[in-house]
């Protein structure tokens, strides 16, 4: 069956997302979409839990589950905000950011494996990517100023 690029593309992010899980789960015991969690957090640094659930388009009592798992297994930091509410700020602790820090560069070497042995140069497909998320980024921004 041909395929079209849209649906090829999803075909790959769900394999890949599928063998991270495998991956981080076996050898890290965590699933990638608590690490996709402390990813954003890093990324974000303090933040809130309704930030989070935003960035990974889930809901915040979904990520209420997420941040109290996270916190108990000593990857993330969970305090009161200090502009009050029921708001929490989180943030990576020490071991959260090693674990980021050591999967990303364990995950970038087995993608840049995974594309040297496809036949494309890795450099030349990191390009197109970064060039095509920044356009969808460029569209969403703008379709968010034309509301």
């Amino acid at each position: 069956m041909e395929r079209n690029l849209s649906f090829n593309l999803h075909v790959l992010t769900a394999r890949l997302d599928r063998a991270a899980d495998r991956t981080l789960r076996a050898e890290r015991n965590v699933s990638y979409s608590r690490f996709l969690a402390l990813t954003v957090v890093g990324e974000l640094g303090a933040s809130t839990q309704r930030t989070l659930a935003e960035c990974l388009g889930v809901t915040e009592p979904s990520v209420s589950r997420m941040t109290t798992v996270l916190a108990a297994d000593g990857l993330l930091d969970v305090q009161p905000d200090p502009a009050g509410g029921h708001r929490r700020r989180l943030s990576l602790t020490d071991e959260g950011k090693q674990l980021v820090a050591s999967v990303q560069k364990g995950f970038e070497e087995r993608l840049a494996a995974l594309v040297a042995h496809s036949g494309v140069p890795y450099a030349e497909y990191a390009e197109h990517t970064a060039r095509l998320l920044g356009t969808f980024d460029r569209l969403e921004r703008e379709r968010e100023v034309a509301k």
